[in-house]
């Protein structure tokens, strides 16, 4: 459960970016505080430290900092998805080193 939780914040704060990357295309300070991007990511980015708060309540803070890495795979994919971006080969293996070293200090 306490991992579905982690995998759950990893998400949010991927998503959280996405929209902040969104708000950012505002030509003006005006503009951006009127952007309901920048609001749906600053709060997904809260809840998503909330939840990494109880997470370390049952879990070693040497664990949970390493999965947090998750959130640049969540950000990847949602990049490509949402922002059109190109998943190169050099991106693939670096999501490959990330899981490993994740699974190497969670484990």
């Amino acid at each position: 459960m306490i991992y579905l939780c982690i995998a759950g914040m990893t998400l949010m704060g991927a998503v959280a970016s996405v929209f902040l990357k969104k708000a950012s295309g505002s030509s003006s300070l005006i503009k951006l505080l009127c952007n309901y991007n920048l609001y749906i990511g600053g709060f997904l980015y809260v809840a998503s430290a909330a939840i990494n708060i109880i997470v370390l309540r049952y879990l070693d803070y040497s664990v949970v900092l390493p999965l947090t890495s998750f959130t640049y795979i969540w950000t990847m994919v949602l990049a490509n998805i949402m922002l059109k971006e190109k998943i190169s080969a050099k991106k693939i293996v670096g999501v490959m080193f990330i899981i490993a070293g994740a699974v190497c200090v969670a484990v």
